[in-house]
Order: C-alpha cells, then sequence, then structure tokens
C-alpha cells in the first residue's frame, strides 16, 4: 500500500530516502482535501498560472495535462499537477459561483442536498443581485427568477438611499406584493419576503419593485436574494 484509501495520501515506504519529501506532499494534499475549496469546476484544460495550492474539478474532455483525468480532482503543487480521485459523498466549497458541491461519483452537483446515483439532485441555491432602482413607480430586475425554479422567498437589503417613496414593494407581475411590502427606503433596511407554499416559475421571471408614497427618483441601490429549489435531471 502507498496511498491512504479514503485521501490518496502518499505513504512513507520502508527505508525509503528523503521521506520528508513523502511526508509535506502528504501534508499538501491533506491540506487541500480536508477542506476542499474549489477554484473552478467542469474546467476542462490546466490554467496558464495557477497558483500554488489551487484545487479544480475537472470537467468532461479534459485535454492537456488533465487529459483521461475526467471527473478528477486537479491540485496544482510545486510546479505540477497533482491528479486525485474524488470519492463518491465529498463535498465542498465553489468559491468562483459561492456555491457548496457534492461528488455523486461522476459530477461535482452544485448545491445539492441529495441525489440519486445517476445524477439528478435536489438542489438549494441563492441567487443574489445588487440593483440599481431605475426612476418611475416601478423599477425590474430582469430574469432575477430563473426558469424551473421552485422559490421559497426573496430577502433583500438597502444598500443606499432610495430616492421617492416611503416604502417600496418587491413582487412579480400579477402580484406586486407577493415577496414583501412596506418596505424601508434607507440605508439598512431589510425584508424577508417568505411565502406560505413555495411557488414554481416555469420560464425565467423578472421581480418587480413597486414604489408607495410616490415614485421612484432613480438613486439607490437594493440588494435582493432569491432563494428557491431546483430538481435536476438523471444522467442519460
Amino acid at each position: 500500500m502507498t496511498e491512504t484509501t479514503q485521501l490518496g495520501l502518499p505513504l512513507v515506504q520502508p527505508a525509503q530516502a528523503q521521506k520528508h519529501v513523502t511526508v509535506n506532499e502528504a501534508f499538501a494534499r491533506l491540506d487541500a482535501l480536508a477542506q476542499i475549496t474549489l477554484v473552478g469546476a467542469g474546467v476542462t484544460s490546466a490554467p496558464a498560472n495557477p497558483a500554488d495550492g489551487a484545487l479544480y474539478a475537472v470537467g468532461a474532455g479534459a485535454t492537456g495535462d488533465w487529459l483521461g483525468h475526467d471527473g478528477a480532482l486537479a491540485l496544482y503543487l510545486n510546479g505540477g499537477w497533482v491528479i486525485v480521485a474524488p470519492q463518491a459523498g465529498w463535498r465542498g466549497w465553489r468559491a468562483d459561483t459561492g456555491t457548496s458541491v457534492a461528488f455523486d461519483g461522476v459530477d461535482w452537483i452544485e448545491g445539492c442536498g441529495a441525489f440519486s446515483a445517476n445524477g439528478a439532485g435536489f438542489v438549494h441555491r441563492s441567487i443574489e443581485v445588487d440593483h440599481a432602482v431605475s426612476a418611475g413607480a416601478t423599477s425590474i430586475v430582469v430574469g432575477a427568477i430563473p426558469a424551473n425554479a421552485t422559490v421559497y422567498g426573496i430577502t433583500g437589503r438597502v444598500t443606499s438611499d432610495i430616492g421617492g417613496p416611503s416604502t417600496l414593494e418587491i413582487g412579480v407581475s400579477g402580484s406586486a406584493n407577493r415577496y414583501g411590502s412596506g418596505i424601508g427606503v434607507s440605508a439598512g433596511a431589510w425584508a424577508r419576503g417568505i411565502t406560505g407554499n413555495p411557488l414554481a416559475y416555469y420560464v425565467d421571471t423578472d421581480v418587480i419593485l413597486t414604489a408607495t408614497g410616490g415614485n421612484f427618483s432613480g438613486t439607490g441601490v437594493i440588494r435582493l436574494a432569491v432563494h428557491f429549489a431546483e430538481l435536476t435531471l438523471p444522467r442519460a
């Protein structure tokens, strides 16, 4: 046995010279794999100038230094790539999207709480946007709710004073206050719009801010987060 079973850490062999090289590589792998943070996932070619310790999830159809390592983890150490085979159930964090990830034995699935043998997942996600409020009676956050999302709610926080109305509402077409009403317009005001019954949206849907007690003047920013679930398809 030359490597450990779970993390593939190299083991010192009997009478081995330069033992510190093997030990240091094991520590470096452990540093990367004990708390997995991916620089990117689904990447098919090695970046030109990776930082030492950078960890990537290799995508399908990988080329170059990663050829033949689809689905593996690629760790850049000491000027070269160390390839690690992940095991089903490993979890980590994807830094470029700010989402948790889980490995189902083939792919890294984002935001997944549970998945089937062929990658069908029950995925929870939150999408955040800083919206500059436009002038008028309403201000539209275009396509803020993605297609095929079941939305639990929308939260928000005013990050700079919104000029014009005394309060605002957060909603969608046909329901102006579905996700909140009477929301303050001064910096620091917040909203937690939770629906009693999560609602499915089948196409990309705009979130609409409606001014109450006046029109928006075209100043101010509100940070909105849409919290939703997705059902992903099994692989063929």
